[in-house]
């Protein structure tokens, strides 16, 4: 008996159980998000990084784009911050390539070449320090 007569097929339902778990969650964190006001003082915690040093990291503004985003203001939340609503597309992009692979019973295998990695991480790094420099008061949430 070989590898391929011994592999279980599982039925399509269970298989797409843990991407919808990860909806899930992801849905309730931008319902929460969307019902809780981070505009509104005391809410959340305010960003460590900006209250000690007034430098904007690359996640400030998140919370603000995420509610912005899930009211339908795609220009406050890029406004907010524009990583993040990029990456909110980007996971959508993934999560339902996810969703297709798992349907189709096929793995998933996320291996990002060295390169991009770099390259991701340089935007983070431009953006980070664009966004602290006086000409880049555009980009401040």
């Amino acid at each position: 008996m070989n590898a391929e007569s011994r592999r279980v097929t599982r039925s399509v339902p269970s298989r797409l159980a843990v991407p919808a778990g990860v909806l899930a969650a992801v849905a309730a964190a931008f319902a929460y998000v969307g019902t809780v006001d981070p505009n509104e003082p005391g809410h959340y915690p305010v960003c460590p990084l900006l209250r000690h040093t007034g430098l904007y990291c690359p996640g400030c503004g998140g919370l603000r784009s995420a509610h912005a985003f899930v009211h339908g203001d795609v220009p406050a939340a890029l406004h907010a911050n524009a990583l993040a609503t990029l990456g909110y597309l980007g996971f959508a992009v993934l999560w339902t390539v996810w969703v297709v692979h798992a349907a189709r019973e096929r793995p998933l295998r996320i291996d990002p070449r060295p390169g991009l990695v770099w390259s991701l991480g340089a935007l983070l790094l431009v953006f980070t320090v664009v966004r602290n420099l006086p000409f880049g008061g555009w980009l401040h949430p």
